[in-house]
C-alpha cells in the first residue's frame, strides 16, 4: 500500500473504532454484557468489511485504473448486501443482543463512510504525473 492509502485507511479505522468503543459501552448500560458483546461484534465485523474493501479498491486502482469507477460501485454494494445477510443470519440469536449488534453495525458504517469522505476530500494526491524530465525553456 501506499503511503495515501495507509493514511487514509487509518483515517477510517480510527473514528471507526471509537465508534464501537461508544457502541460497546452504550449497550453494556443499556442490555448488559451480551449488548456489549454484540457492539463489539458489529464494530469489528465493519472494520473488516471496510478494510477489505478498501485494500481491494487500492489494488483495482493500481492494477486496472480503468474499472476503477464500477469495482467501486461493486465493492461497496457487496459489502452492504454482506452485511444485510449478516444481520439477516444472526437475527434470531441468543449469544449476543442482535438489536445492540445492528444499532452499533449500523453506526459504524455510516462513521466509516463519513470518515471516508473526509480523508478523500482532504487528500492532495496529484491526478497529473509531473514530468521531471523536460525542462522548461
Amino acid at each position: 500500500m501506499q503511503s495515501n492509502d495507509v493514511r487514509t485507511l487509518l483515517h477510517c479505522a480510527l473514528p471507526t473504532a471509537a465508534a464501537g468503543v461508544v457502541g460497546v459501552a452504550v449497550s453494556a448500560a443499556v442490555a448488559g454484557g451480551k449488548g456489549a458483546l454484540g457492539a463489539a461484534f458489529g464494530a469489528l465485523l465493519v472494520v473488516l468489511f471496510m478494510t477489505s474493501g478498501l485494500v481491494v479498491l487500492q489494488r483495482t486502482a493500481r492494477s486496472l485504473p480503468h474499472l476503477f469507477q464500477m469495482m467501486g460501485l461493486l465493492v461497496y454494494t457487496t459489502q452492504i448486501l454482506l452485511l444485510m445477510v449478516v444481520l439477516t443470519t444472526l437475527r434470531g440469536t441468543s449469544a449476543f443482543n442482535p438489536k445492540c449488534f445492528a444499532f452499533t453495525l449500523l453506526a459504524a458504517t455510516l462513521v466509516w463512510i463519513a470518515a471516508q469522505v473526509r480523508s478523500h476530500m482532504k487528500a492532495k494526491v496529484l491526478y497529473v504525473e509531473p514530468d521531471s524530465a523536460r525542462t522548461p525553456s
